[in-house]
């Protein structure tokens, strides 16, 4: 059996309100499990997809087509932005 891995998740705007009481800072230590994908980490959060718009994985930009076959790694840090409207 494999050990759960640490990830940092780091919410922006709006989407910091997703993020444990134990956030500074907009950004938190979540535990997840081997082969844990970007999209079911952000899942388990309860993030709603349509408001994952700018998804990074270690500073990496992440396609909405890649966010379920990516596999996190222990350390891994993943940074998300809602759309933002204006002009």
């Amino acid at each position: 059996m494999s050990a759960d891995i640490a990830v940092t998740l780091k919410l922006y705007a709006s989407l910091g309100s997703y993020l444990p009481s134990s956030a500074e800072r907009n950004s938190a230590v979540v535990m997840a499990g081997p082969g844990t994908t970007i999209q079911s980490l952000l899942d388990a959060q309860n993030i709603p997809r349509e408001a994952c718009h700018l998804v990074l994985l270690n500073g990496v930009f992440q396609p909405i087509d890649k966010r379920a076959s990516a596999t996190l790694k222990d350390g891994d840090a993943l940074a998300v932005w809602p759309p933002v409207a204006g002009g």
